[in-house]
Parts: C-alpha cells; sequence; structure tokens
C-alpha cells in the first residue's frame, strides 16, 4: 500500500468523530486500525499520542496548563457562552467558521504547534500561550478545532487507553487480536506506545516484538504481586521462595547513569525532583548505567524510625521538596535490578539477579540492599509474615526464586502476604479504587459537601460501581476530600463509568483520586455494575502514588470473593 505520507489533521478529525460516536471497544479498536494503516511511519507516533489526549508519553508528560477561563478567551467568546454549551470543544465547532472546512494543515504540523504552546513558560507565556491556540483555530475546521480544544483542555478522552492501541497494531497486522499478547509484552519493557506503533508500521508485529528491550531513562511497567490466600498455598504453587518484607512507603524506580538520575513512579510518571537525596549515589552504585526497583520508606532523623505511608508520600510534591527533606529523608529499599551496563537483567532468574544487585549497590544511607530469606516451609512463610506486621510494615512479599523480572500483573512470580491488622475484619487485603462521585451530606457533614462518595474498579477499559463510602473518615480528610474533589469536577458522567441509576452521585468527578479501601467482606451484589459490594467499607488512605490504571481490577475482586 502506498501510503499518504503527511496526513491532513482533518482527516486525524474524522476518525476521532467516529471513534468519540461508538461505546464497543472492538468498534474502536477496528477505527483505530484503519487509521494507523492509513498513517506514514513517520507520523504514526505523533497519531497515537494525539489520540489518547497526550504530546508525549507520561514519562516524558508535557501538558498545556491552561485553564477553562483561558481557552474560553482564546475562542474570542465569553464566560457565560461556555456555561450555556457546557463543553469547550463543542464550542469550538459552534463558532468556528466553516470557510476553512478544507484545512491544508497536516498533523505533523498540528502536533509540532501544540507542543510549542505547550513548552512555552516564563513571563508572559500564558498570554503566548492564549494568542497560539487562537492562532490555531483560526486554521481548522470545525470537527479539528472541537478536538483539539478538548486535546489543550485535557479532555479528549476517546474512551481507550494504550491497550486498545495494542489491540488495533495487532488488527493492523492480521485483522485480529493474534499478536497483541506478543506487542503487550514488549511494551511492558518499553512503554511507549508511539515508538512501539513506528516499529510494527517498519518491521512488522513480530520482528518489533523482538526488538524492543529495556531502554535506560524510559521506565520499566513495574512488576506486581498476585494473591494468594495461605502459605501452604504460596509453597505449593511457587515453590522454594525467597520472603521480603512489605514496606509501608512508595515505589520508586531509580535510572543510574553517570552524571546523571531519573526515577518513576509505579504509574510511569516521572519523579526525579522529588528525591534529591539520589543525586548522591554515585558512590553507592559501582557501575556506568543501572536500573533500580526500590521501595522509599520515610524515616524519623531524630530517631531512625520509619514513619506512616501518609508522612512519607508528602515527599511526592513539586514545591518545599528541600524542606521535606530535611523533614522526612528517604532511605531506599532496592529490592531488584532489572538493567546494567546496556544489558537487559529481566530474564534472568532472581537468584542470579540478586547475586548482581549486591555486587552492584554498595552500603550507604540513601540506598539499601533489602534483605529476604529464603524457604519453602509455609510455617517459616508464615511466622516472617508475622514479625512484619509486629514491626509496623505491612507484612511479606514473597516471590519465586527461579522467576523473571515479569513487568505487571502476570504469572504467580511475586505474590502478597497481607493478612488484615483488624481481627472484626474477614477481607484479608484491602482494595485500590478510584471514587467517581460523591453524595452531598447531610446533618452534621453538610458543612464538608460531602457524606459519602462512590469507588469504582477496573473491568477492561471502563470503570464499574463496587461501593459507597462514608465512615472510617474524620472531619479532617473530609474536609481535605472535599476540597481536592472540587477541582476534579465533571459536569457529566466520565464516558468510562458504568453506574446504575440508583446509584447516580450528587456530583461526578473525573476519574483521579485512588484511595485504599477495607471490608469485612465481599458480597455478590444487584446493585453495584461489579456485581460485588463491598460489606461495611471504610476508607483506610489515599493513594495519590497510584493512577487509576493501577487500581484493582474485577477480576482481582472475584478472585479475592472465591477466596473469602
Amino acid at each position: 500500500m502506498r501510503y499518504n505520507k503527511y496526513m491532513k489533521f482533518s482527516r486525524l478529525a474524522e476518525y476521532f468523530e467516529r471513534i468519540d460516536k461508538t461505546s464497543l471497544r472492538n468498534e474502536k479498536t477496528v477505527i483505530l486500525a484503519e487509521m494507523l494503516k492509513e498513517a506514514s511511519h513517520e507520523e504514526v507516533d505523533k497519531l497515537v499520542y494525539l489520540a489518547l489526549g497526550e504530546l508525549r508519553p507520561p514519562f516524558d508528560r508535557l501538558e498545556f496548563n491552561l485553564a477553562d477561563k483561558l481557552i474560553v478567551r482564546a475562542l474570542g467568546v465569553g464566560w457565560e457562552e461556555y456555561q450555556r454549551v457546557g463543553d469547550l470543544g463543542e464550542l469550538a465547532e459552534k463558532i468556528t467558521n466553516h470557510k476553512f472546512s478544507n484545512s491544508q494543515m497536516t498533523v505533523s504540523e498540528v502536533y509540532e504547534q501544540l507542543v510549542r504552546i505547550a513548552k512555552d513558560s516564563g513571563s508572559g507565556s500564558q498570554e503566548r500561550k492564549v494568542r497560539g491556540v487562537a492562532t490555531l483555530i483560526k486554521q481548522m475546521d470545525p470537527i479539528s478545532a472541537k478536538y483539539i480544544v478538548r486535546m489543550v483542555a485535557g479532555k479528549l478522552r476517546l474512551g481507550f487507553s494504550d491497550k486498545t492501541v495494542i489491540d488495533a497494531l495487532s488488527y493492523l497486522e492480521n485483522g485480529n487480536k493474534e499478536y497483541s499478547e506478543m506487542l503487550d509484552r514488549a511494551y511492558q519493557k518499553r512503554p511507549d506506545v508511539g515508538v512501539l506503533a513506528q516499529m510494527v508500521k517498519e518491521w512488522g508485529a513480530e520482528k518489533a516484538a523482538e526488538k524492543i528491550d529495556v531502554v535506560i531513562g524510559t521506565p520499566i511497567v513495574p512488576a506486581l504481586a498476585q494473591r494468594l490466600k495461605t502459605p501452604r498455598e504460596m509453597i505449593a504453587k511457587m515453590g522454594r521462595v525467597y520472603v521480603e518484607k512489605k514496606w509501608d512507603g512508595t515505589r520508586v524506580q531509580i535510572h543510574f547513569s553517570r552524571g546523571q538520575v531519573r526515577t518513576f513512579t509505579r504509574n510511569l510518571d516521572e519523579s526525579s525532583a522529588m528525591f534529591p537525596e539520589l543525586t548522591k549515589i554515585a558512590d553507592q552504585v559501582n557501575a556506568d548505567e543501572v536500573i533500580l526497583d526500590s521501595e522509599a520508606v520515610g524515616y524519623d532523623p531524630k530517631t531512625g524510625k520509619l514513619v506512616p505511608f501518609q508522612l512519607t508520600i508528602t515527599r511526592k510534591r513539586k514545591h518545599g521538596v528541600v524542606e521535606a527533606q530535611s523533614s522526612v529523608p528517604l532511605r531506599f529499599f532496592v529490592f531488584d535490578i532489572m538493567y546494567l551496563d546496556g544489558k537487559s537483567l529481566i530474564h534472568l532468574p532472581l537468584q542470579k539477579r540478586r547475586e548482581i544487585l549486591v555486587k552492584t549497590v554498595s552500603k550507604g544511607d540513601v540506598l539499601v540492599v533489602d534483605e529476604h530469606i529464603e524457604t519453602d516451609d509455609p510455617d517459616v512463610l508464615r511466622e516472617y509474615h508475622k514479625k512484619q506486621l509486629e514491626a509496623g510494615l505491612e507484612g511479606a512479599l514473597v516471590k519465586q526464586i527461579d522467576g523473571e523480572y515479569m513487568p505487571g500483573r502476570t504469572g504467580f512470580n511475586w505474590v502478597k502476604f497481607k493478612e488484615s491488622e483488624d481481627s472484626r475484619a474477614k477481607l484479608a487485603d484491602t482494595i485500590d479504587a478510584v471514587i467517581m462521585g460523591y453524595y452531598l451530606g447531610k446533618g452534621k457533614r453538610s458543612d464538608f459537601t460531602l457524606g459519602a462518595f462512590l469507588v469504582g474498579v477496573k473491568l477492561g477499559e471502563n470503570i464499574v460501581t463496587l461501593a459507597k463510602v462514608g465512615t472510617g473518615i474524620t472531619d479532617e480528610v473530609f474536609g481535605e476530600l472535599g476540597e481536592r474533589l472540587q477541582t476534579i469536577k465533571s459536569d457529566q458522567k466520565p464516558g468510562e463509568y458504568i453506574v446504575p441509576k440508583i446509584l447516580t452521585p450528587d456530583v461526578w468527578v473525573e476519574p483521579n483520586i485512588v484511595v485504599e479501601v477495607a471490608a469485612d467482606e465481599i458480597t455478590v451484589s444487584p446493585t453495584h455494575s461489579a456485581g460485588y459490594a463491598l460489606r461495611f467499607p471504610r476508607l483506610v488512605k489515599f493513594r495519590d502514588d497510584k493512577s487509576v490504571n493501577e487500581i484493582t481490577t474485577l477480576d482481582e475482586v472475584e478472585t479475592m470473593y472465591g477466596q473469602g
């Protein structure tokens, strides 16, 4: 096939319009595959990023940071007009001059202009951004203007994620999902769906999957733990294991190269500026380049004792980092090594990676190689877990000695052993859920604007309801939550939410705030769209270290229900 090397942006907008008008994931996948087929190798990465409402992959995020009021100004209308229409994209479509219906700007040209606008900084940058958006919109047809404005506002939301793009790349290859699993494994090693699309276009799916490997400076999707109920079941399934402490901290992936240290969160955001301690680790690292997996835990500088998660998480901020460093210094407990001096290590067995790790990281104050025990005795495992709980940690993490480093929650290489300290609770593990909306407070809680909130878990690309939470929350936390929810209110139900009418909240919010929820048990529910509900759910803590992509899945809920 002869590719059109310079796809018009108006053509891309037509694809967006088709995707936006269907709620069927398979149909979205087929349309995306058509779009990818028409795109050239040179521009396909830009098409993919734009389709996801981004300019770059998450670990290299570039945002516009333009408030709705400034975007309305760029459109040259009054705020009242926006309030009447209720959607910035539809407002842009409504007012755009139809004489530009044959706009000749290419995807690459529009992309470069958007990047310039987003990168603008310093004195007067907000005004320049407004002018830049206004100039770009004037060159667009109505449909293109709608989607550009939604991108700038951070509200494109076409109802799919990287996973759907991976399926579309498989469709591109042979019209089905045969290559999806293979491409997903490659993506886990280098989670840049734009680069993946370019390589599939150039080499085909199989060769692209072979060529993609770990790269310093690009985060690896972190390995996550599965759930098994008892030590006996763990040993039966995993054989001889390493058992480690489960720290109550925040996951940090460290990319070290001489002269530079970059860090990434478990949801692939760069967090380098938050951890100035790591600029001093060169003396502890016996390598030129290395990727380490670690858990950062705060400690009291006076006593040396570890501090609770909520204090550790205060370090995840953009401002006041130096002050926070002195009040909550961190130690980074390193438990794995995935890359060393140009070579990926993820395919090596854990035992070998551990040997390399010990030789690579020297003793010091910042990096601490995590301790572990080795056993195939369920009683030893149980006793170790109990000891960690008594020490104030989250329990134990169990790992196969001969297991590879497997990004994502795959297989039973790593297993959580996390029993609740609350003897009243029948549900041994907690659930990470996203807040979908809230219900207005009554009586005493009317002062806090919310009385309870609705949470959900993932089902594919969608989020389904699991519980209404209104207990386990102090007035102080309710006040903080109310303030945070105000910033992410939505005028309409987000497209990925599946919510029965009877559970419709008073106020919808964007899927942004992740919370850890405990409960007595999971029950079958005819009311919640998950098909399950939590009995006596209560808030444990905010999980600001997790994104909506990392919340508990419905499959995991079903597994927990079966283990109950």
